[in-house]
């Protein structure tokens, strides 16, 4: 399992995001910062800030 933490990149959350695999993570992700952090578009840039702070439970 991995997980991602939204504190961990730079943000005012303790929102957690788990998945089996990191893209299943970015998704989960994306899907989170769309809806509670009113990022409208997910750059390549932050995919790839929030793919190196994943991290194995």
């Amino acid at each position: 399992m991995k997980t991602l933490v939204c504190r961990d990149v730079g943000v005012d959350c303790d929102h957690r995001v788990r998945g089996r695999t990191v893209d299943e993570v970015l998704n989960k992700a994306t899907a989170h910062a769309k809806k509670n952090h009113h990022i409208k578009k997910v750059s390549k840039e932050y995919l790839e800030a929030w793919r190196m702070k994943i991290h194995d439970v």
